[in-house]
């Protein structure tokens, strides 16, 4: 009696074999390639390069984007959970700032930036609240909804609006400053939102007059500076500084090189038996889509404001859909071997044992030991709390749909192996790097 290839691939899962097909050719995704990718203007991206790494856009003038996602730790910031407003420093060694420390954790790890620039992404953020989205008057949904601004360039553009919203991440808090003040009273677009604010703060500059005037034809001739003008150039600044095709595995999928040994092995796990490229498919190691994959929550959580929990339902929090109760966007992989710690609470530390985790949640579960970075001096026992919640801990495992799959040491070794072939060294570092100074004179984190 005859039988496809994905019926014994699934019996073979049943039964506890690991029957290892290597990878062919149809299997793999198609290159990289430049019509992927927007093309960017060198004036706008040098433009988006300052503004990427100045203080400026946050509420108290103390936090970049670069603070959370540095170069140094892959476009992340090497922690768990990590701390904007009221921490000094970066990754690791980031402290808390004694004279004002912060209030929580940010509630979900720091996602890398590599390739946001490439058309095939059009959600944003863990849960996906910023999404391409035709219907809308912006092209976009987000948050802001009827009120979302025009101008913006694309997606990644969009998604640069509201990490300056948020009072833990760089607005502040209410009593330090007008963004904050601004965003605590629900005004965020028009004269004096935040958004407004802080396009003025950036208007008032000379040097950044000069900057927006090389880059924007209009404003050159005489169009005021808006917030969707700075995104837009960061935006530029993030698709070019970090666009990531250039790994071993790109070679590979050029006809220009062939993996070997563990890599090898790995690869064709990953496309093969595993099915690991059932959601990371494509180009980018992404379906784009949202899984439910059991990963532990811990931290602050996603509550309203008038709540007292510590849940995370993820997708769910955007959608109102049971079904897509703590389900989470598939990361792509470009550089994974470099973005730890893993997961949205970033509750792994080491790819390997997230592999583990991953292949069977359930299962793993039972033996999860929490080994996470975590700032010190913040409180842990608060943050730590929910993983001793039976009861949402049980719902997260319950929403897991995905099978369990047999993986031995020797195939998560693989398949590290393989994912070490995803990166791509010259994206890592980036192409203009951190600049020594920026127009509004502030520190820039280095």
């Amino acid at each position: 009696m005859g039988h496809d290839v994905n019926t014994l691939a699934a019996f073979a899962v049943f039964c506890g074999i690991f029957v290892v097909a290597p990878a062919q050719a149809g299997d793999l995704p198609s290159p990289v390639t430049d019509d992927m990718y927007a093309p960017t203007q060198l004036a706008e991206v040098e433009l988006g390069q300052l503004l990427f790494w100045d203080p400026i856009l946050s509420g108290n003038r103390n936090i970049a984007c670069g603070t959370c996602h540095h170069p140094e730790f892959a476009t992340s910031d090497g922690m768990s959970l990590g701390i904007g407003e009221g921490g000094i420093g970066i990754g690791p060694a980031r402290q808390l700032d004694a004279a004002n420390p912060p209030e929580d954790f940010i509630p979900r790890n720091a996602p890398a930036l590599f390739n946001l620039g490439a058309r095939d992404f059009t959600v944003m953020f863990h849960d996906g609240r910023v999404e391409t989205d035709p219907r809308q008057p912006s092209g976009i949904r987000s948050p802001m909804g009827a009120e979302m601004l025009d101008g913006f360039s694309g997606i990644l553009s969009a998604q640069t609006m509201f990490p300056v919203l948020s009072a833990d991440e760089m607005a502040g808090q209410f009593t330090e400053n007008d963004v904050a003040r601004a965003v605590r009273m629900g005004l965020i677009t028009g004269p004096g939102g935040a958004w407004d604010i802080l396009s003025q703060r950036v208007s008032e500059n000379a040097a950044y007059r000069a900057h927006f005037a090389d880059a924007y034809p209009d404003i050159a001739a005489g169009r005021a500076i808006g917030f969707s003008d700075i995104s837009n150039a960061i935006a530029a600044f993030i698709a070019f500084e970090w666009r990531s095709d250039t790994a071993p595995f790109d070679a590979v999928l050029r006809g220009q090189h062939t993996l070997t040994g563990g890599a090898a092995r790995g690869m064709d796990l990953f496309y093969g038996a595993a099915h690991c490229s059932t959601c990371h498919s494509g180009p980018f190691q992404t379906d784009h889509g949202f899984h439910a994959m059991g990963v532990p929550q811990f931290g602050p959580g996603k509550a309203a404001s008038f709540e007292t929990h510590q849940r995370d339902e993820g997708r769910m929090e955007v959608t109102g859909r049971p079904e897509d109760a703590f389900k989470f966007r598939t990361p792509s992989l470009r550089n994974v071997a470099f973005t730890a710690p893993y997961g949205h609470t970033g509750a792994f530390v080491e790819l390997s044992e997230f592999l583990k985790f991953h292949a069977d949640p359930v299962g793993q579960s039972k033996t999860y030991v929490a080994k996470v970075q975590l700032t010190p001096g913040m409180d842990h026992a608060t943050a730590l709390a929910p993983l001793s919640d039976a009861g949402l801990t049980g719902e997260i495992l319950a929403a897991v749909s995905t099978p369990p799959l047999a993986l031995d040491d020797a195939d998560i070794a693989a398949l590290t192996a393989f994912l070490h072939s995803l990166s791509d060294p010259a994206a890592v570092v980036g192409r203009l790097g951190i600049p020594l100074s920026v127009p509004s004179g502030l520190p820039v984190d280095r």
